[in-house]
């Protein structure tokens, strides 16, 4: 028989593993959400621009709009949800960075 088996292990040592503080965990999660929320509000923004034509300044429903598809809710109050989610998602980004 060849020789004896010897187990190598990999990766970090048990004494090794560096726990974080409580301030840099917060720290990285507010650079998580902060990214989450920035991918939410260019979202937002997408969503936004493929409702121009549609309707201007945000505020006034075009005729074109009420001949196609337009939301069950109508448009108004369809306009007024978009505006409150943008709403939320600033106010949540700069909670999330420490702005508020």
């Amino acid at each position: 028989m060849p020789g004896k088996l010897e187990v190598v292990l990999g990766g970090n040592q048990p004494g090794d593993h560096k726990f974080l503080s409580p301030e840099e965990d917060m720290k990285n999660f507010q650079k998580i959400i902060d990214n989450l929320m920035r991918d939410a509000q260019m979202t937002w923004a997408e969503i936004w621009d493929e409702l121009m034509g549609t309707i201007t300044n945000g505020t006034i429903i075009l005729a074109d709009a009420e001949k196609g598809a337009k939301p069950k809710c109508g448009w108004g109050e369809y306009l007024e949800k978009l505006w409150l989610l943008k709403h939320y998602l600033d106010y949540t980004r700069k909670f999330a960075a420490g702005d508020v």
